[in-house]
């Protein structure tokens, strides 16, 4: 199954004092420049509803999940990839669903189905 790859981005701010107590008010994270409250309380729960649906995905021997991708785009889950029957579809949107709910599941996964 393939899992969505997340890249850390740390940099640091110049100041004017020593280094140590004050320093992680100054570290980064992100493309966006997150501070870590930000970045913790955003990611981790990302990383973990990731990780359960695609538990529940890998779990499930009827469904085909090797080709599907989970991301995130804020509450939203996002299935992305290719299913080679219609019903991995709708069991994995059904899988997702029961995770974060109906109105936060959008699907983009593309049917590829074998040639006969």
């Amino acid at each position: 199954m393939a899992t969505s790859g997340h890249t850390a981005h740390i940099s640091f701010e110049e100041d004017e004092g020593p280094r140590g107590a004050g320093q992680e008010e100054n570290m980064k994270f992100g493309p966006d420049n997150y501070n870590h409250e930000e970045r913790c309380s955003q990611g981790h729960s990302s990383a973990s509803t990731i990780a359960t649906i695609e538990a529940a995905l890998s779990a499930d021997p009827d469904i085909d999940s090797s080709a599907i991708e989970i991301r995130m785009l804020g509450p939203v889950v996002l299935l992305e990839g290719f299913i080679t029957k219609a019903a991995d579809r709708d069991k994995a949107i059904s899988l997702a669903a029961m995770i974060v709910g109906w109105e936060n599941i959008q699907d983009r996964m593309l049917s590829r189905f074998p040639r006969q």
